[in-house]
C-alpha cells in the first residue's frame, strides 16, 4: 500500500535532506546574515500548518525570532497587505500549488521581504515565488495523507533554524542520528498495530501536547481524522485544563504526546489524573517509562533531543492512524472526499 511503503520510507528521506542541505542552504544562509529578519511569517495549510506550528516554536527557543502563522484569506479574499518588509516569510507546502499560500509570497516578495519556499516541488508555483527554495527531497508522495512529506518539513524547519543562527557540534551529531531514530520508531508498528485493533469501535476523543509536541498532537489528530474519520481534538495539554477537562469521563479516549523534556513533568499531571480519576482511557507516544505505565504506550527510542523530537514522535501517530484505519475496515490509500492536492483561495 502506497500510505504503508511512505511510512517506512521517513528513514531515507530525512537521509536525503540531510545530505542535500548544505548545498540546498548555502545561499540562503548568506541572505539571513545579510538580512537578519525582525520577525517570520509562516503561510500553510493542512499538514504544512502543522510543521508551521512547530516552527513558531523553535524559533522563538532557538533563535529568540517571534513568529506569526498566516492568514492568507485576508489577502486572497479581503484584499489586504500586511506590511511584511522586515521580515522572513515562509511558505510551507507539500505540493507548492495552493493559490492563497502563493498569493502570500507574492505579496512579501512585492513588498522587499525575504522569502523561502519549502516544497515537494521544486518546480511549483510556490517555489516560483519564492526568492529561496529549498527541496524537501521526500520523493513523489502518491498517498493522500502526508507522512514522508510532514517529516522533511520538520526537518527543513530545523535545518532553517540552523541558518539563522549556526549549530553547534552536538546539534550536527543530532541531525546526523535522526534518519537512525526515524528507523528505531518504525519499530513501534506491531504495538500500534495491536493497540489500534482494540480501539476499532472508538468515535471520539482528544489528542494532547505541550510546547514542541503540541505540532505532533495537531498532525496526529488530522491523521486520525482523514484517515480512520475519527472525530479527536487536538489540543495544548495546558489549553485543555481550561475547559475541555470536563469531556473527561469512564471510558473517554486520550492520545497523548509526552516525551522527556520540560513539558513532561505538567504532562505527566494532567494524564495520570485523567486515568486515575476519570477513568479514561489514555495512550501515550514517549521515550520515558513514567508516561508509558500510565495505561497503553508506544515508546520512542531513547535520548532523541526535545527541539528535534517532533520529526521521531509523529511516526508512532502515523503507525497508529494507519493500523486503526485497517482496523476500522477503511481504506487508508483511499481516504473518503479529500484529494492529494487541496487549491484554496
Amino acid at each position: 500500500m502506497a500510505l504503508h511503503d511512505e511510512i517506512l520510507e521517513q528513514p531515507a528521506a530525512l537521509a536525503r535532506l540531510l545530505d542535500a542541505a548544505p548545498g540546498a542552504f548555502a545561499d540562503l544562509r548568506a541572505a539571513l546574515r545579510e538580512r537578519r529578519p525582525r520577525f517570520a511569517l509562516i503561510a500553510a495549510r493542512g499538514t504544512s500548518d502543522n510543521a508551521a506550528l512547530y516552527a513558531q516554536y523553535l524559533f522563538a527557543v532557538r533563535n529568540s525570532l517571534a513568529v506569526a502563522l498566516a492568514a492568507p484569506s485576508t489577502i486572497t479574499l479581503y484584499g489586504a497587505r500586511p506590511d511584511m518588509r522586515d521580515a522572513l516569510v515562509i511558505g510551507i507546502s507539500q505540493s507548492g500549488r495552493s493559490p492563497d499560500i502563493v498569493a502570500v509570497l507574492d505579496e512579501a516578495r512585492g513588498q522587499g521581504a525575504l522569502t523561502v519556499a519549502l516544497v515537494n516541488d521544486s518546480n511549483s508555483p510556490l517555489a516560483a515565488a519564492a526568492d529561496h527554495v529549498v527541496d524537501l527531497q521526500a520523493g513523489p508522495e502518491r498517498a493522500t495523507a502526508a507522512t514522508k512529506s510532514y517529516t522533511t518539513e520538520l526537518l527543513a524547519v530545523a535545518l532553517l533554524s540552523t541558518a539563522l543562527d549556526p549549530a553547534n557540534e552536538q546539534e550536527l551529531t543530532d541531525f546526523a542520528r535522526l534518519p537512525e531514530l526515524a528507523a528505531a520508531a518504525l519499530q513501534t508498528e506491531d504495538a500500534a498495530r495491536d493497540i489500534a485493533r482494540g480501539h476499532a469501535a472508538r468515535t471520539h476523543g482528544v489528542v494532547l501536547g505541550r510546547g514542541y509536541a503540541y505540532a505532533t498532537a495537531r498532525e496526529w489528530s488530522l491523521k486520525l481524522q482523514e484517515l480512520a474519520q475519527l472525530l479527536v481534538q487536538p489540543y495544548s495539554t495546558a489549553d485543555f485544563e481550561h475547559g475541555p477537562l470536563a469531556l473527561a469521563e469512564p471510558g473517554f479516549a486520550v492520545l497523548a504526546v509526552a516525551p522527556s523534556g520540560v513539558a513532561l513533568e505538567g504532562q505527566l499531571e494532567v494524564l495520570e489524573r485523567l486515568r486515575a480519576e476519570f477513568g479514561a482511557s489514555v495512550l501515550v507516544i514517549s521515550d520515558a517509562d513514567a508516561a508509558l505505565s500510565i495505561d497503553a504506550g508506544l515508546r520512542l527510542p531513547a535520548d532523541v533531543p526535545d527541539w528535534l523530537s517532533p520529526v521521531i514522535e509523529i511516526i508512532p501517530g502515523q503507525l497508529y492512524a494507519y493500523h486503526l484505519t485497517l482496523a476500522r475496515e477503511l481504506d487508508p490509500d483511499r481516504p473518503r472526499i479529500i484529494a492529494k492536492v487541496t487549491e484554496t483561495l
